[in-house]
């Protein structure tokens, strides 16, 4: 089976539930967002360290594992995706 999509909602607008709630409804998928400073570098910082430790076949997914893990701000109001 193929995973659900989720959305994940980083910076300022990532406040903003109405702007959050828009984007679940447009996708028809849940949003979640993290309690992160910076988000926007996150991910090239997990890259960067994935590069460091690529001689010891250590995956992506391995590195990204100790990620803050993402809390459920919003999901899609039913019959939206009939509008």
């Amino acid at each position: 089976a193929v995973p659900r999509t989720r959305i994940l909602a980083t910076g300022g607008a990532s406040h903003n539930k109405k702007i959050l709630q828009v984007l679940s409804d447009v996708f028809d998928a849940p949003v979640y967002t993290i309690d992160t400073a910076n988000s926007a570098c996150l991910g090239s910082a997990y890259r960067a360290i994935h590069g460091l430790v690529a001689e010891t076949n250590v995956s992506l997914a391995d590195v990204v594992r100790s990620a803050p893990e993402p809390r459920l701000a919003v999901t899609p109001t039913a019959g939206a995706e009939e509008v």
